[in-house]
């Protein structure tokens, strides 16, 4: 629900978009490039919170955008694909998510632990990297040791990896030779959060950009069993150590819900468009929509590239962080190239 306090962020959060769309706009009629309105919605957002020139009563606005507009963004994005297209995907798309997840979250874990780094920090980092970014980090945080620094620590990291793969991906797939659905399902494989996924894959046509969203889908679905995982591990733990009753409970009274709403409406937009004939202008007036919500989305993901507190989290951290998603990207990469 939008209350006061979220009214200043969401203006500036507003503006940003429209700005975005202009230049969009502009760059398109005078070069052949695209320009991505979503790209350039956090790049101005990270700009302008780094040169501090945000206020501070802004902040709630714009971490409302980026949570709330992005899921209801992405729920609409369901409106424009349907199971036909997830059946297009096939098999070669579940392996791919399957073991690129697995890999990057146990071995995640395992590098934080050989770097000296807590348990907490590692899982955190892990659940980031391999599923979608901040919201996981979020989802995993009440089940696991981790405290609240250590979960500052987690976002910053998947926030900053992430923001660098809008940029860095699309160029390095032109070099690989990824295109179409090859492109859009490493980086639905490889990038963190939804909304950075979704601003990688607008560089490329429209079959990318639906491979990397039905990817990414898939493995944010993921964070369901691996909460549960994490959940029953910790409290075997609790009860093996003799921990207190309370403390367990505690533990299972926190727990969030097992897949995220946004997740459902996604997938219940997608049912909608699979067996309801929608008029293609209604479609095109939601793309509309859609494509809005996402680039204010940005704007509020961007403000939160904070490079000060980034040099505070240390090299340990930091080079966990680089490790996995050097890791992620690889695996996916390599994976693409084998069942594509």
């Amino acid at each position: 629900m939008i209350r006061k306090q979220h009214i200043p962020g969401l203006g500036l959060a507003a503006i940003v978009a429209i700005v975005a769309f202009v230049v969009e706009s502009v760059v398109k009629n005078l070069t052949p490039v695209v320009v991505s309105p979503l790209v350039v919605s956090v790049v101005i957002g990270a700009l302008l919170a780094n040169f501090g020139v945000i206020p501070e009563s802004f902040n709630d606005g714009l971490r409302f955008a980026a949570r709330s507009l992005l899921r209801l963004g992405i729920v609409l994005l369901g409106l424009q694909l349907s199971f036909t297209q997830v059946q297009e995907i096939g098999t070669p798309g579940l392996v791919l998510v399957f073991v690129v997840v697995a890999i990057t979250f146990f071995g995640t874990q395992w590098m934080g632990k050989r770097l000296g780094l807590s348990h907490g920090l590692s899982l955190l980092v892990a659940t980031g990297f391999s599923i979608c970014g901040a919201s996981a980090i979020a989802a995993m945080r009440p089940v696991s040791d981790a405290d609240d620094d250590e979960m500052a620590y987690a976002i910053a990291l998947v926030t900053i990896c992430g923001t660098l793969a809008i940029f860095l991906l699309p160029a390095t797939g032109d070099l690989i030779g990824f295109t179409g659905a090859q492109f859009g399902s490493w980086v639905g494989a490889s990038v963190h959060d939804v909304a950075q996924t979704v601003a990688t894959a607008a560089s490329g046509d429209q079959q990318a950009q639906n491979a990397a969203i039905i990817v990414k889908l898939t493995r944010v679905i993921l964070l369901a069993p691996l909460v549960a995982g994490v959940s029953f591990a910790r409290r075997r733990k609790l009860a093996s150590s003799r921990a207190a009753g309370e403390n367990a409970t505690a533990i299972a009274t926190k727990l969030p819900p097992l897949v995220p709403v946004f997740v459902v409406g996604f997938l219940v937009a997608i049912s909608l468009n699979s067996f309801i004939e929608i008029p293609q202008t209604v479609l095109s007036d939601i793309k509309w929509i859609e494509k809005s919500l996402l680039a204010s989305a940005l704007v509020g993901l961007g403000a939160g590239v904070n490079l000060r507190k980034l040099r505070k989290i240390g090299a340990r951290p930091l080079a966990l962080g680089l490790v996995s998603w050097l890791l992620i990207a690889t695996l996916s990469a390599v994976g693409v190239a084998l069942l594509y």
